[in-house]
């Protein structure tokens, strides 16, 4: 069996059914477990992914617009490595390799099987974990797999069942403002948390930065698609421009976490568990089994200059 999965989630999912010694290739955002960084990169962002948010955001608008790829596939490379199997998604045009792009390459003739997951939900994230245990004949590790993500995300509830659930908001971008969907809202249920934005199942969208104000939530969540901790940090200047950021309840009392979005809160794989834990973590002082603060996730505090402003 050879596997080449360009998708972050995937890469996880196959790992987690025991079977990542049959991945010969990767997508530049597989990075989980640390080990799939050694194996040959198949994709590459199509233009500049270090311009600042606005500007990626309107990069990806206009190349949708133009029909042209926000990815490269290094077709050539994957005929090369000769997969059985070759995982994409289908759930979202912009985070991930899509079967539309694999197309445009011609390298899906040499696959046995191509499986496009398409993970909205918490559901969803399961019936893909079913998909590839079944293309990879792992049936039975993908039944164990379903079933310890479900307990260990259950045991976070149950830790944290007799708090109060606070208000929360969650970023998924910051130019413009995202409100985080699909299954996000789903795990902030676990978390014992009360979203204020954002529907479970449905797509993240653009919103008005006057519906956050509006909420002023007593928490508040950044963890932009795509972006690791440092870098969703850097979306602090952007935030503190906006009108009333620091009128905010939740800066105010300092309770803004800036979070890594790229490794847990937009991926739709293993790491679901530790979303769960981390948002707990944030919201209740959850005691994780492995602390997540300043590794996954980090508290916003205004500079001193800035503080002065309030």
């Amino acid at each position: 069996m050879r596997i080449v999965s360009l998708l972050a989630s995937g890469t996880e999912i196959v790992c987690g059914l025991g079977a990542g010694d049959a991945l010969v290739g990767r997508s530049h955002e597989c990075d989980n477990p640390e080990w799939v960084k050694r194996l040959p990169c198949c994709t590459q962002p199509a233009f500049d992914i270090e311009m600042a948010s606005g500007e990626i955001d309107a990069e990806v608008r206009r190349r949708l617009r133009a029909g042209e790829p926000l990815y490269h596939v290094d077709a050539e490379l994957i005929n090369r490595l000769e997969p059985d199997v070759l995982i994409s998604q289908e759930h979202c045009d912009v985070c991930a390799v899509t079967p539309n792009d694999i197309a445009r390459t011609g390298c899906a003739s040499v696959a046995r099987q191509v499986i496009a997951l398409s993970a909205g939900t918490l559901a969803g994230i399961y019936d893909g974990v079913r998909a590839v245990g079944q293309a990879i004949g792992r049936e039975a590790a993908a039944a164990d797999l379903i079933a310890d993500m479900q307990s260990r995300i259950e045991q976070v509830s149950a830790a944290v069942a007799h708090k109060r659930a606070p208000t929360v908001v969650m970023l998924e971008w910051t130019d413009p403002i995202f409100a985080m969907g699909n299954w996000g809202p789903e795990l902030v249920e676990a978390a014992n948390g009360n979203l204020l934005l954002g529907e479970k199942g449905e797509f993240s969208r653009a919103i008005d930065w006057d519906a956050v104000r509006a909420a002023d939530p007593e928490y508040l969540i950044i963890a932009p698609c795509g972006y690791g901790l440092e870098r969703s940090l850097r979306e602090t200047s952007v935030l503190e421009a906006l009108p009333g950021w620091f009128e905010l309840k939740a800066v105010q009392t300092g309770k803004v976490a800036f979070a890594d979005g790229n490794k847990f809160f937009n991926r739709s794989g293993t790491t679901i568990v530790e979303t769960t834990e981390i948002t707990a973590e944030i919201l209740h002082g959850f005691d994780s089994p492995e602390s997540w603060r300043d590794k996954a996730w980090q508290q916003y505090s205004p500079s001193d200059q800035r503080r002065s402003l309030v």
